[in-house]
């Protein structure tokens, strides 16, 4: 049976990190207030929880659903206090407005905003659910020998 569907659905990231939430409905208000989040696409289960759901922040995707622990799908905060491996970074127009909007909005902070020597102001924060973000404004463009020099100046001390 042959078809003329794109084995990449048009408008969609190749990459979409894809998080387990512990209140998928308040999270996903959460990123809208927070990174101006829009939801393109909710499926609810007749149980209440949703089962899927993506948003986009500027071009980019972000899939998540509740937790369905009977299927081993458990959110950081469940899972344990530890930090989550994985952080989400996300660019920006102003890093210092949208620390402080996570943290209004219930986030705790890992890092405040600070320049690094990568040409970025950064901070991170944890969300709700346990997700961190590594939320960056760039500030300065910065070849890759500049970035080596600046890492290394930074073990000399």
């Amino acid at each position: 049976m042959a078809t003329n569907v794109s084995p990449i659905p048009p408008n969609e990231s190749r990459v979409a990190p894809y998080l387990s939430v512990s209140n998928a409905v308040e999270m996903i208000g959460f990123y809208k207030q927070v990174f101006g989040a829009t939801e393109t696409l909710r499926l609810d289960m007749p149980d209440g929880r949703i089962g899927h759901a993506q948003m986009t922040i500027g071009t980019g995707t972000i899939m998540l659903a509740d937790e369905f622990p009977e299927m081993g799908f458990l959110s950081p905060k469940s899972i344990g206090d530890a930090r989550s491996p994985v952080s989400i970074h996300v660019y920006v127009e102003d890093v210092d407005a949208v620390y402080k909007t996570a943290l209004a909005a219930g986030a705790t902070s890992l890092r405040e905003p600070a320049n690094q020597f990568y040409g970025d102001r950064n901070a991170q924060v944890k969300d709700p659910s346990g997700h961190v973000w590594d939320i960056s404004t760039h500030i300065e463009d910065v070849t890759p020998d500049e970035m080596k020099k600046r890492m290394a100046a930074l073990g000399d001390h």
